[in-house]
């Protein structure tokens, strides 16, 4: 056999469900990236009375308003993503599992997204989609890391891929204008809300249905997202350079890339 019981394992999996939920693979790295966000909403949030991370991300509502929050989640996120340590510490959180699932020379998204969802907020809403509808390449899988404990409606919710093939036609190219929230009824018993847990990591096919609806719960959602493909799988509208950037090219493909065949 040339594919060991871990990847053997986790390919089944993946194939069947369309997502993978397992513990990070290095917490140190995980609780780096937490870090790196608290450091960031700190510099921002002056009157900060919790008394610790987790209860700071779960009660931001209480510091923030629905009405600030875009504007405080875009100056987060470009604190965060000048931080030289963030992408390498997501990365080893689930190193392992991404090398299993797409393989050991990667492309990695060069920003991470940053996801708050506070109760009761609307303007926060991802509905039902998959990103491939929109042009992504099928080659890509996102890692999700929750940053809070996060369930029911402060969580997402994506369509096992064994259950893809019952609503074909409703995904045909021919009905892509039809409106997501009718397929979302039509689909939402067979939905998954994934029930995680800060020290959790998910890695999902994006071009499953999936997506989030309005925070039901008392308590903020916070998540990061971040894409992975194989460097030389082909991409979509997200390229090389500008979206993507080459993380772990081996030497013998740095060869080959750069491979003259001489003139005889």
């Amino acid at each position: 056999m040339f594919i060991n019981k871990f990847e053997l394992d986790n390919s089944k999996k993946y194939l069947k469900n369309g997502y993978l939920i397992q513990k990070a693979e290095n917490f140190k790295a995980l609780d780096s990236v937490r870090n790196i966000l608290v450091k960031a909403i700190t510099e921002q949030i002056k009157n900060n009375h919790f008394k610790n991370s987790d209860e700071l991300l779960n009660n931001i509502h209480k510091l923030v308003s629905i009405k600030n929050l875009n504007s405080f989640r875009l100056n987060v996120i470009q604190k965060i993503n000048k931080s030289k340590q963030l992408r390498p510490s997501i990365f080893l959180t689930a190193q392992k599992l991404i090398e299993a699932i797409v393989g050991n020379e990667l492309a990695m998204q060069l920003r991470t997204n940053l996801s708050i969802q506070m109760p009761k907020d609307k303007s926060s809403l991802l509905p039902l989609h998959a990103d491939t509808w929109s042009g992504v390449s099928p080659f890509e899988v996102v890692l999700w890391l929750p940053l809070v404990d996060c369930s029911k409606t402060k969580s997402m919710f994506i369509l096992p891929h064994n259950k893809l093939k019952k609503y074909k036609n409703l995904f045909s190219v021919k009905k892509k204008n039809k409106n997501t929230t009718d397929i979302f009824k039509k689909i939402r018993k067979d939905l998954i809300w994934l029930d995680v847990k800060y020290g959790d990591i998910v890695l999902f096919n994006q071009s499953l249905p999936h997506g989030n609806i309005i925070n039901q719960e008392k308590e903020t959602r916070w998540s990061m997202n971040i894409r992975f493909k194989g460097l030389f799988t082909p991409y979509g509208d997200k390229k090389i350079g500008e979206f993507f950037e080459p993380i772990t090219t081996k030497t013998a493909s740095k060869f080959g890339m750069n491979y003259k065949l001489p003139k005889i």
